[in-house]
């Protein structure tokens, strides 16, 4: 049975031949972080422990996206499965549970609103031609919701459009926080809210902060994007979760592998805020892509536009 990972690490840690076993595999992983050639007799070690945990909890251990030792948790993931990420872009599994079913998604909008202040309900009825604009006025309802949102923008904002550099990092950190501490029920209508004119969908384009979150000065490589995304757990881990519930299939009817748009959709949310952040292109469509160019790609080309194309042509988005 799956269990957590924090949870399973500290069992096998207990164990003096799981012990063992675990501190060969944290050496493969750290080697492979580090970028060195292992030698043969070194790559059979690693993998060979790895098939000695096959009785282990840890080798189907899982993580919470909303848990408290995220990072821990997908460090010991990716510790056990190491292997996967050997020199293939196309992760495997997700180390995260499976994501909520469709009917999660299902929420009345008045009656949510209703439930955070029925006394503002009223200020709501004259959003009904903007719906990102009506979806911010409820999010501003819920003090978490506003605090948070509050404090990313703050952070995004700061130096962005100016002569100074924004903080990156603090906006990715803080728009993270927005999507994993807030109710879903608030977050998904900021960001897909359907919008009919381009001053809603500009306002929907914004709502990441983009000058920080998703733009550079200038377009890097997607293949650069990748990279910094597999040395960092949390993107590494959002994108092996992106991958799974976003697989297009050409031969099925919805051209979606798993059927359910929603867990795409909150594997979609969990992109934004790391290295690989999507956004909305333009003001005028839905179309999402990574902020990030395939010109000189080399012979490499084809795998650049792999990446690129799994936000720009995924029919499951």
């Amino acid at each position: 049975p799956s269990s957590d990972c924090v949870m399973a690490e500290q069992l096998c840690l207990s164990d003096s031949t799981c012990n063992a076993t675990y501190r060969t595999l944290e050496n493969c992983a750290l080697a492979k972080t580090r970028l060195l050639s292992l030698d043969h007799d070194s790559r059979v070690r690693c993998l060979n422990a790895e098939l000695d945990l096959r009785n282990s909890s840890l080798l189907h251990c899982k993580c919470h996206r909303r848990m408290k030792r995220q990072e821990h948790c997908l460090r010991v993931f990716w510790t056990v499965h190491s292997s996967m990420t050997d020199g293939y872009f196309s992760l495997e599994t997700s180390p995260y549970e499976n994501p909520a079913k469709e009917g999660h998604w299902k929420t009345d909008y008045n009656k949510l609103a209703a439930l955070v202040s029925g006394k503002n309900c009223s200020q709501l009825a004259g959003d009904a031609t903007n719906p990102c604009l009506r979806a911010t006025h409820v999010c501003n309802l819920s003090k978490k919701c506003f605090r948070l949102r509050t404090d990313y923008a703050s952070i995004c904002t700061k130096g962005a459009g100016s002569e100074d550099v924004c903080d990156r990092r603090k906006c990715h950190r803080g728009l993270r926080n927005f999507f994993e501490k807030v109710p879903e029920d608030f977050t998904k209508r900021i960001l897909f809210c359907p919008c009919q004119d381009e001053f809603c969908g500009e306002r929907r384009r914004k709502t990441i902060v983009p000058d920080c979150s998703f733009q550079y000065n200038t377009k890097p490589n997607c293949l650069w994007l990748l990279d910094s995304c597999l040395e960092d757990h949390i993107c590494k881990s959002r994108l092996a979760d992106f991958q799974q519930n976003c697989q297009p299939v050409d031969m099925s009817p919805d051209g979606c592998s798993l059927h359910n748009r929603a867990a795409c959709l909150q594997a979609y949310m969990g992109m934004i805020g790391t290295p690989m952040t999507p956004n909305y292109v333009s003001n005028s469509s839905v179309e999402v892509s990574l902020w990030c160019t395939c010109e000189n790609s080399g012979n490499q080309k084809e795998k650049c536009d792999q990446i690129l194309s799994m936000f720009e042509s995924n029919k499951c988005l």
